[in-house]
């Protein structure tokens, strides 16, 4: 693996070697000045911890490339990293300090429920390899509740009025109609294959 991992340490596990890992510039699709520019009105306008318009942050998301539907409230705290890969229906709600990190497509529908301090990222990386980016599509169906403080996984389905418990994490297709929490957390794998180190 000469260039993705450093010398192994004694306890014979490999790290990457992030210097070499590929940009992620090129997820964010649009030119230096117009995502340096949103980085600036998403500061003022749409982050501001005030209690200013919906429809101000609204507008300010629109003029970028979302798509917001009508009568959607936004709480101060929100956070949208690339606008032009966002809809949202008609009649959501989004709470305080929602981060919404959108490298590829999140699409909400509509009468549907954010809650506070929710992190949806559409971003992962080749954590075995060379840590390049890898993104998925996030698609969230009418109806849904998010409550607060989940993580919503890149390539997550969830289907129409499912709810999520509070500090879920949600990855893959979640049925509509259904209450779903997470469970305690479980070591799912390992990292480095070390049978074949010597």
């Amino acid at each position: 693996m000469t260039g993705e991992t450093r010398a192994q340490a004694d306890s014979g596990v490999p790290v990457i070697d992030l210097s070499q890992a590929p940009g992620a510039v090129e997820g964010l699709r649009r030119s230096k000045l117009v995502t340096f520019s949103w980085h600036l009105v998403e500061y003022f306008l749409v982050a501001n911890r005030l209690q200013i318009s919906s429809r101000l942050r609204a507008a300010a998301l629109r003029w970028y490339g979302a798509r917001i539907g009508h009568g959607v409230i936004m709480r101060p705290g929100l956070r949208v990293k690339s606008p032009w890969n966002l809809a949202v229906g008609d009649r959501c709600w989004i709470g305080d300090g929602v981060w919404l990190h959108n490298r590829d497509r999140i699409t909400i529908g509509s009468d549907v429920v954010i809650s506070q301090e929710t992190y949806m990222t559409t971003g992962a990386h080749a954590f075995r390899t060379n840590m390049a980016l890898i993104t998925k599509p996030i698609v969230i169906e009418d109806g849904v509740w998010v409550s607060s403080r989940c993580v919503v996984l890149g390539g997550a389905h969830i289907g129409r009025s499912a709810v999520l418990s509070p500090t879920t994490v949600a990855k893959g297709s979640i049925a509509a109609n259904t209450i779903v929490s997470s469970p305690a957390p479980v070591v799912v794998g390992q990292r480095f294959d070390l049978s074949s180190s010597s």
